[in-house]
């Protein structure tokens, strides 16, 4: 597990980060990700990716992401928390992310409601 983060990094204070999330998103701003922090992916399968939804999709990080690492052949896991967006919105996004890589296999997400759905999604997937 690894937590990606931006060259310039995210401020402490929460409402200055929802702030600089709101004009990266509104901006479509691609943040230069620190890639001396970004692990080997090319020792996994399966990549399994947490975020918070704001305005629907996921942070412009995620897309900095798939900018930057090939994610051919491997498959992919959105995992999200929100409060009001559901998971549907934000895989359309992933879509278009991954739509440089090829053969990647993208799982329909889940958007975290409770131990027991999340529970249900890891055994639909063969995750646990």
């Amino acid at each position: 597990m690894f937590e990606l983060q931006a060259v310039e990094a995210y401020p402490k204070d929460y409402e200055a980060v929802v702030a600089r999330g709101k004009k990266e998103l509104d901006n479509k701003i691609h943040p230069e990700i620190n890639q001396e922090k970004l692990p080997d992916f090319s020792q996994y399968d399966e990549i399994s990716l947490v975020f918070q939804l704001g305005g629907g999709q996921p942070p412009m990080i995620i897309h900095s992401l798939f900018d930057t690492v090939d994610f051919s052949g491997k498959t992919i896991i959105p995992f999200t928390t929100s409060m009001s967006s559901t998971i549907d919105d934000s895989m359309l996004f992933f879509d278009e992310m991954i739509a440089k890589d090829t053969g990647v296999n993208l799982i329909e997400g889940i958007r975290y409601d409770n131990e027991s759905s999340l529970n249900k999604f890891l055994k639909k997937n063969n995750l646990i």
